[in-house]
């Protein structure tokens, strides 16, 4: 059985979302899982959505192009969860749910606490913002 093919039936296999390289380590060397998934960045399998960290795709029912199978939300928390990386809504997200205001958030903010984080988070042409600072509820 080849890497590719195990990297398949990995990816078959979980549920999950985001897929991090270190996840794969045990399915062959790093030489090779690195050519395998640079095929399927290239087949638009998976995309990459930071160092490390790929997102599986769908088949979007209205186009029939190949797109992200989650939203740019859930693909970012799912790889900060993988990463171990607690991360908070930003202080926009924070004051729509909590009522103070009705303005809905539209870039996507995280807030990071006292942690300073240099990982770019992106999927098409969104990416993660991050602020720094204590969270003020």
């Amino acid at each position: 059985m080849t890497v590719q093919d195990r990297v398949a039936r990995f990816l078959e296999q979980t549920s999950d979302v985001v897929i991090l390289r270190a996840e794969l380590r045990h399915l062959g060397s790093n030489a090779q899982v690195g050519r395998v998934l640079a095929r399927l960045v290239r087949a638009k399998i998976l995309i990459r959505v930071s160092v490390g960290a790929y997102a599986k795709t769908r088949v979007n029912k209205f186009t029939g192009e190949l797109t992200p199978a989650a939203t740019f939300e859930h693909i970012a928390w799912e790889t900060f969860r993988k990463l171990g990386i607690d991360v908070s809504p930003g202080r926009a997200a924070r004051d729509y749910n909590s009522r103070r205001t009705t303005q809905v958030p539209v870039q996507p903010v995280v807030n990071t606490g006292r942690r300073r984080i240099t990982r770019q988070i992106v999927v098409g042409s969104r990416a993660i913002i991050y602020e720094r600072g204590f969270i003020d509820d």
